[in-house]
């Protein structure tokens, strides 16, 4: 994703958290105990609803990125 700050192009990778190993690990203990919900339609909805949450979770970290380096930003250009 490319965003336009303060008239600068910043690229930003949306796969940050799919390289932290603690995240993998965490999401792949869910799945594991997510795999033990024998009812198919309440395993699919969980799941669903999970990566959901995640995605906006994500999104504001991202959003929370942005705001403080906005931040940084006009508080480095200013002095």
């Amino acid at each position: 994703m490319v965003l336009n700050t303060n008239n600068k192009k910043m690229n930003i990778n949306n796969e940050w958290k799919n390289k932290n190993k603690e995240y993998l690990k965490e999401l792949q203990s869910f799945l594991d105990k997510a795999d033990n919900i024998e009812n198919e339609k309440l395993k699919r909805d969980i799941i669903i609803q999970m990566l959901k949450c995640d995605k906006q979770l994500t999104l504001i970290a991202e959003q929370q990125f942005n705001k403080y380096y906005n931040l940084g930003y006009d508080k480095a250009k200013g002095e």
